[in-house]
């Protein structure tokens, strides 16, 4: 951690063709953008001791996952039905929590990927972070496809990756963006929640 920092954000996330593993790096910028936070990427392939000792020691936990087939993941289900013991011991109770998802498709049903993440998130005690942003782009006739939030989503962070674009391509900038909000978001809860724990301390 940062020594200017208070407070960890761990990203984790798994990413099938890199697409996914650009979203987790804007989101971890936008975290680091934060005051008092410090940011650190976890790619939950391998289930590693540094993996689990990470995140516990996270004051926040942003979980991120492609889209396929409207579901997540394989591998980072994998991750998640792994993460049983955590929650045994309540691990991550009372930790703050967020999501993102990327899929080829405009929607490909990203939003049932986004919900499966929060329940993981309330399965172990933990407080959501939505989104926070009004839709973009179609929503009024005056938008642009470089609006945040510009695929209309509010549980988390939506992008859309051409199946045929390399990662360097997509997602695009502006689902970048969105991403590093949500990053930045997170961040300030989690530095609002130390500080208000630490002022019920020392009432």
């Amino acid at each position: 951690m940062d020594a200017q920092a208070d407070v960890e954000v761990a990203v984790a996330y798994h990413s099938g063709y890199g697409h996914t593993k650009r979203q987790a790096r804007a989101v971890a910028a936008g975290a680091r953008q934060a005051t008092g936070a410090s940011a650190v990427l976890y790619d939950v392939t391998e289930l590693s001791e540094e993996l689990w000792e990470g995140l516990a020691q996270a004051d926040a936990i942003i979980f991120g996952t492609p889209t396929y087939m409207g579901s997540q993941s394989s591998v980072f289900q994998a991750f998640a039905e792994a993460s049983g013991a955590v929650w045994a011991a309540q691990g991550w109770k009372d930790k703050v929590a967020a999501g993102f998802t990327n899929s080829a498709g405009v929607n490909g049903d990203k939003l049932n990927v986004l919900t499966s993440l929060s329940l993981l998130a309330a399965q172990h005690g933990m407080h959501w972070v939505s989104l926070g942003l009004p839709p973009g782009w179609l929503y009024s006739s005056t938008g642009s496809v470089e609006d945040l939030n510009r695929l209309g989503g509010f549980v988390g962070a939506m992008a859309q990756s051409p199946s045929d674009a390399a990662a360097s391509a997509a997602p695009s900038e502006a689902d970048l963006r969105t991403a590093e909000h949500l990053g930045r978001r997170v961040a300030e809860v989690a530095v609002q929640l130390r500080h208000g724990a630490a002022l019920l301390v020392h009432q």
